[in-house]
């Protein structure tokens, strides 16, 4: 058989791509992959959704979990049970209730009991005054189980009692409860539902019966080791992971990998029209490809580990979470990936395989027509796409309120409409009880002014033991309302200033205060953080100061519009009463980190083609090359990230609508129309202070005969 000379000037790259090299990097991998498949599975065993392990320990709610932590008995999960009939309770009905109770309360005794201490509270169940309802509260201690294998044992167990009475098992541990519900089998569903969408997407983009399955087989090699270095992560490290991150986790590496994934064969089809030998285009690929896909990472990396300086354990813990994912997403696409495809060859490609032809022409295509008519109408086009950006932020004058936990749910579970419930028959108890403990000697001092502090319905002392006394403390309003946290808030001012006390408050609301405060504090720390480290990524890169800030301002502005449009969404079309807390840093994290990646692609690949033909040409031959490769991205990552959406937790649509929204955005009209434009406008400016931006003088075979203003560059 006869070997073809290679071209010139490709002995070098057939060197470095030898035959054995991409078997190698398989090998490798099966060995990886050997040790890390097997952790990968444990991750789930170290996820944690409690508010004592997601808040930081100086929060004063962490203090009083970790305060009831180390009391015996353990801390309770409390439960309320409420029981309501239309016509009136009957006698029948007070039987019933009071036999439920007592039942229950022999089967889960309360840690009061188990610890031999004092309980002071009255009746253990209550009439509403209008006589139609009844309550009592159950304190089942955390040795009995989460609240998640405990709630449906109480549901079942309360089902004997007469025809017509309702029940409704709520409180925070039933919240809890149900809450872990929704978060229960997450990870497989997010997994296996982005494997599908990637799926469809990939063979609609390759039109390939085969192609499809590589790079989908080498994004979940590096979604599984992602998990198996999470894990280690987390045991290594403490870092915290809940059941939010671990979802994330999974949405990035699929996304961000992915694209690599089409940025690279994209750039390897280009290669092997020039290139008779695979392993001599894909070295040839790499070398175009690389510098842009690890610009990429750097930037999003950066921009995760930003969330480092963050106090919500939750937010810090993401960081390295998502920086390992996109890491591994990293290798695994810029080593297995190409291995795979060397090894396969240009069959791979079958039914449109790339023939060697150095003589192939380009054709402008949709990308190039695009470019023209930008260049024609830039100013038009700059005013158009700002317009629109403009017209989308107004959205953010809608509701952008905080989420209450109980409208989280999309579905309402029992333990929200037990809420309703309470309220209605129990107005005097409407919010979550919050816990108080303080020293005996001043309980009942502490006790007096907290009954009198504005907005407190009731307040009971419950046991002394370990020396603290703890309070149960009933407010007036809503759970996760500005009036109750203002309640807890006045609780906490009264309390601080009884000298000797140490008095501290916490509860569930009281912990969705200090999260939501929390939060907003690392806002203000992480936001401008990441804009400065990911400025300073955009800076290396281009070598230029101009362009970093102009990409950063269209991705902000991006951002801006996204959101507006979003809230919009939310609150006009899908009745949201409100928007997470947590969303605003999270989505403003991802779009700017994976947003600007593709003002990465275009940018970079416009500096390079810049050097040979100038400004004008090179950010219009660098739209054509790109165009297409990057719009296929903007939809996958958009569509991995809407996944999210089809998940029956409001904050995780939330959050799955906008970046997907906001990826579109900067996919379609930012990185297609606003960034063309601008650096059109801007002329070689854009490249200040590189040599890009000095004009070239040509030689003088080229110079034009009749003088006139030079080429701009």
């Amino acid at each position: 058989m006869a070997v073809k000379a290679a071209p010139p000037g490709e002995a070098p790259a057939g060197r470095l791509a030898g035959r054995w090299v991409p078997w190698l990097v398989i090998g490798l991998w099966v060995a990886l992959a050997a040790v890390m498949v097997p952790l990968s599975g444990k991750l789930s065993s170290v996820t944690t959704d409690r508010a004592v392990d997601t808040l930081p320990a100086s929060a004063e709610s962490t203090k009083v979990a970790v305060l009831e932590d180390s009391l015996p008995g353990g801390e309770d999960n409390t439960f309320v049970f409420v029981y309501h009939r239309a016509g009136g309770m009957t006698d029948a009905d007070r039987a019933s209730v009071e036999r439920h109770h007592n039942t229950l309360a022999k089967r889960y005794p309360p840690k009061a009991t188990a610890a031999g201490g004092e309980d002071e509270e009255g009746p253990p169940t209550r009439p509403s005054t209008d006589g139609k309802a009844m309550m009592f509260t159950l304190d089942v201690s955390t040795t009995y189980g989460a609240p998640e294998t405990i709630v449906g044992p109480l549901r079942e167990a309360a089902k004997d009692r007469p025809a017509g009475l309702e029940l409704d098992v709520t409180g925070p541990a039933a919240v809890d409860g149900d809450m872990d519900a929704v978060f229960d089998g997450i990870d497989l569903q997010v997994f296996l539902t982005t494997v599908v969408v990637v799926t469809l997407l990939l063979i609609l983009t390759y039109r390939s019966p085969v192609l499809w399955f590589i790079p989908l087989m080498a994004v979940g090699a590096a979604a599984l080791t992602a998990m198996a270095t999470v894990y280690l992560l987390v045991k290594g490290f403490g870092i915290v992971i809940n059941d939010q991150n671990s979802a994330l986790l999974t949405i990035l590496v699929f996304g961000v990998g992915t694209d690599y994934a089409l940025l690279l064969i994209a750039r390897y089809r280009e290669t092997l029209h020039h290139h008779a030998n695979v392993r001599v285009a894909m070295v040839h690929a790499l070398r175009g490809a690389a510098p842009a896909i690890v610009a990429s990472a750097a930037t999003v990396i950066a921009g995760l580990l930003c969330l480092l300086v963050a106090d919500l354990n939750s937010t810090s813990g993401l960081g390295p979470i998502g920086a390992a994912g996109i890491l591994c997403a990293l290798v695994a696409m810029l080593t297995l990936f190409p291995a795979v495809l060397v090894v396969l060859g240009r069959r791979i490609f079958w039914p449109a395989i790339p023939r060697f032809n150095t003589a192939v022409q380009e054709k402008p295509g949709l990308w190039g027509r695009l470019g023209n008519a930008i260049s024609r109408r830039r100013w038009v086009a700059t005013l158009g796409s700002l317009g629109v950006l403009g017209v989308l932020a107004i959205g953010l004058a809608g509701n952008t309120g905080a989420l209450r936990e109980q409208d989280q749910f999309l579905s309402a579970p029992e333990s929200v409409t037990g809420f309703t419930v309470l309220r209605q028959h129990f107005p005097e108890l409407g919010g979550q009880p919050m816990t108080i403990f303080t020293r005996p000697a001043h309980q009942e001092r502490v006790l007096d002014i907290v009954q009198g502090t504005r907005g407190v319905a009731l307040a009971v002392p419950g046991q002394t033991s370990g020396g603290w006394a703890d309070i149960s403390v009933f407010p007036t309003d809503a759970p996760d309302t500005a009036a109750e946290y203002d309640t807890i808030k006045r609780v906490r001012t009264a309390v601080h200033a009884v000298n000797g006390a140490e008095a501290i408050v916490g509860g569930p609301s009281a912990e969705n205060l200090d999260t939501e405060v929390t939060t907003m504090r690392d806002e203000k720390l992480v936001i401008p953080l990441v804009l400065t480290v990911v400025l300073i990524v955009l800076g290396l890169l281009l070598r230029a100061i101009v362009a970093p800030l102009v990409l950063m301002a269209t991705v902000i502005v991006s951002f801006a519009a996204a959101f507006g449009g979003s809230v919009f969404v939310f609150d006009t079309i899908l009745g949201f009463k409100g928007v997470d807390y947590s969303v605003p840093l999270l989505a403003f994290l991802f779009l700017v980190a994976l947003g600007i990646d593709y003002n990465i692609f275009l940018a970079s690949r416009a500096r390079e083609e810049t050097v040979r033909l100038g400004t004008r040409e090179g950010i219009l031959k660098a739209l054509s090359a790109t165009g297409g490769v990057i719009t296929s991205a903007g939809l996958v990552l958009a569509a991995t990230f809407a996944v999210l959406a089809s998940l029956p937790l409001v904050m995780l649509i939330e959050v799955g609508f906008l970046v997907a929204f906001g990826v579109l955005l900067d996919a379609l009209l930012v990185r297609s129309v606003l960034v063309p434009a601008l650096t059109l406008l801007i002329g070689r400016r854009m490249w200040w202070p590189s040599r890009l931006s000095r004009p070239v003088e040509l030689p003088d075979d080229q110079r034009p005969l009749v003088e006139g203003p030079a080429p701009q560059r």
